[in-house]
């Protein structure tokens, strides 16, 4: 036997648009304001997201660690490597934070680079298809980016991936926002007829 709440979206679809409009437009307007939030303080977003990633590096240590227990010899030594590199690594990056953040930067600026690259190998095998300009230019812009970074660092490292992890959240709230708009006009018509 479903819940309450659950037979009661079945008989009113509508409310179910309701409910979820309201979520989507709750979530966007966090991830919004968190978007902005790390725009003006990048520095700051950037410090965040290296001490995550140390954080999530020390917890995938212990799930190595946790999973060298359940296989062979071989299987134990090879899980336990990767768990002390992986612990080793992420006490690094929540002691040395902003020099996790400036690696980051460099990482970043290494993958735009190799990005740029695949793109620019796309365009030449595409090249006289409709629209293959696009790849050209999308390689070209990315690589500016990439020498804009690399070619700044370490200076780069205090405004870049807090600033494009801003960017992503607020584009991610817009989007949520779009969304549940949508959603609350979809459930208000449905009520309406």
């Amino acid at each position: 036997m479903a819940p309450h709440w659950v037979e009661a979206l079945e008989d009113r679809p509508s409310l179910a648009y309701e409910t979820g409009s309201r979520w989507l437009i709750a979530t966007g307007v966090i991830f919004t304001v968190l978007g902005v939030a790390a725009i003006v303080e990048p520095w700051i977003a950037g410090l965040a997201l290296a001490v995550l990633v140390g954080w999530l590096l020390v917890a995938g240590s212990m799930a190595h660690m946790i999973s060298a227990l359940t296989g062979g010899v071989g299987h134990a030594i090879w899980q336990t490597t990767v768990g002390l590199a992986y612990g080793a690594a992420g006490v690094w990056f929540l002691k040395h934070p902003s020099m996790a953040l400036g690696e980051f930067t460099l990482l970043l600026a290494a993958v735009l680079i190799v990005e740029a690259a695949f793109e620019f190998y796309a365009y030449i095998w595409q090249r006289e298809e409709d629209g293959s300009h696009w790849l050209l230019l999308n390689a070209v812009l990315t690589m500016m980016l990439a020498g804009l970074i690399w070619l700044r660092w370490p200076a780069t490292s205090v405004w870049v991936i807090g600033t494009l992890v801003g960017l992503n959240l607020l584009a991610t709230g817009f989007t949520r926002l779009m969304f549940g708009w949508a959603a609350y006009r979809i459930g208000r018509l449905m009520a309406a007829g």
